[in-house]
């Protein structure tokens, strides 16, 4: 390899890294318009979750299929992904294979590498065929038409080329397969091109591998605008997931405060400090993203669009609106919308759009039975209840924009200590019957 060639290689490199880091940042800024909350408690746990089940795929393989064949990806991603840093550095220095100096050890990980490369084809393959054959209704739903059908099909293909490429660079490494030794799936790709010489081989194998690593470069910088955003977002999703047990909901600070200031006989309601006339009120629940915490933007970001929420939860599956993968789809389509906003005008500048009613409807929200489903299936910890209860708070407590029967079971509570419509002084009368 020629200076050219390691200049080429270099400037290639830094291209895409940087372009890379700045969609990151980009990410970042957007996480960041959201509320801050408290999510440092119980350090010990936290880690333990992001180890399980970002790490060790825990809640994958509660559907055994989809989960073992998904644990053969992850590794193959993570683990072949070592071999980049040896096209790295061969690119620079204009070495080849470097790390071969190892011996015995660089030939195990070459044909352990092969190995998960050769069983990722596999598992893709499957996947493939569970959306476009089997057509899995998951798959189906539709909030995954157009881009995110195509999108989750993009990655599969994405992945199929490179560990082909892979397989394809060392099958026609004359050098390597001469040692015999690494090569348990690439030597049997040799006969494909036995009648090339040896400088078309060369030809193939530099092809190959210059392919090979500007795919992984363009796929690092698809992930910002893929679902695949969680392979990065899964580990500080899991660490700052919700540890309260499944069903306890949080209470809105401003109105806890107030409800403690009647409940405290000692209290002076006079001695708290004057309101700013010029300050805006607090809002009560969430009409936009930037009324969202922090946590709750980062899970719309992190939604790897898998649907075992939505085909787990009892509303979608009567037939209601409810789909709470299309409320983190929404979300983050909302948020990116924000997030371009800011770019163009330097800050957000109102589009008269909101989250609520422009992206997500009522009629989603009030079909959750807030059962929590959707929480304990998502394989990363996504809290799509959260933004629905908050959603509810605003059109309850901002608009009064309950629906019906909610409205007279809250005025029966507020008149009679009940939800039902009888007088307190009747509610006893069922046992002279």
């Amino acid at each position: 390899m020629n200076y050219i060639d390691n200049i080429t290689f270099a400037v290639i490199l830094i291209v895409g890294i940087g372009f890379f880091i700045k969609n990151i940042k980009k990410i970042s800024r957007n996480i960041k318009l959201g509320k801050d909350i408290d999510r440092k408690d119980n350090a010990n746990k936290r880690w333990n979750n992001m180890i399980m089940i970002a790490l060790g795929q825990s809640k994958m393989v509660k559907r055994p299929i989809a989960g073992i064949l998904h644990i053969i990806v992850y590794a193959g991603f993570i683990i072949i992904n070592i071999e980049v840093l040896e096209i790295i550095i061969d690119g620079l220095f204009g070495t080849h294979r470097v790390f071969s100096i190892f011996g015995g050890v660089y030939n195990f990980l070459i044909g352990s590498f092969e190995i998960l490369a050769f069983l990722v084809l596999i598992s893709v393959t499957v996947f493939w065929l569970r959306r476009m054959v089997v057509r899995i209704p998951r798959f189906w739903n539709k909030e995954m038409k157009g881009w995110p059908k195509n999108d989750a099909l993009y990655i599969l293909y994405f992945e199929m080329v490179l560990m082909s490429l892979f397989l394809i660079m060392n099958a026609t490494d004359t050098h390597f397969q001469t040692l015999n030794a690494g090569n348990p799936i690439s030597q049997f790709l040799v006969p494909l091109f036995k009648g090339f010489n040896s400088e078309t081989l060369h030809i193939i194998e530099q092809t190959a591998w210059w392919i090979h690593i500007v795919g992984i470069l363009v796929f690092l910088n698809y992930l910002y605008y893929s679902k695949h955003l969680h392979i990065l977002l899964a580990f500080p999703n899991t660490y700052f997931a919700n540890l309260n047990v499944k069903g306890k909901l949080n209470n809105l600070e401003a109105v806890t405060n107030e409800v403690k200031l009647m409940m405290d006989p000692d209290a002076d309601p006079y001695a708290s400090a004057p309101e700013d006339e010029n300050e805006v009120p607090e809002k009560f629940g969430v009409s936009d993203v930037q009324d969202l915490n922090w946590v709750q933007l980062m899970n719309a970001y992190t939604c790897t669009e898998c649907g075992r929420c939505t085909s787990s939860c009892p509303a979608n599956q009567t037939g209601k609106e409810l789909s709470p993968r299309a409320i983190m789809m929404k979300t983050r389509d909302r948020l990116e919308e924000v997030g371009a906003n800011i770019d163009k005008n330097g800050k957000f500048v109102d589009d008269g759009k909101q989250l609520l009613n422009d992206y997500i409807t009522p009629e989603e929200i009030w079909a959750c039975t807030s059962c929590n489903a959707c929480v304990e299936e998502c394989p990363v910890n996504i809290d799509p209840l959260s933004i629905i209860i908050d959603m509810r708070r605003y059109l309850v407590m901002e608009q009064s924009a309950a629906p019906q029967e909610l409205n007279m079971m809250m005025t029966n509570i507020e008149n009679n200590g009940a939800p039902w419509q009888y007088n307190q002084m009747d509610r006893l009368n069922w046992k002279d019957e």
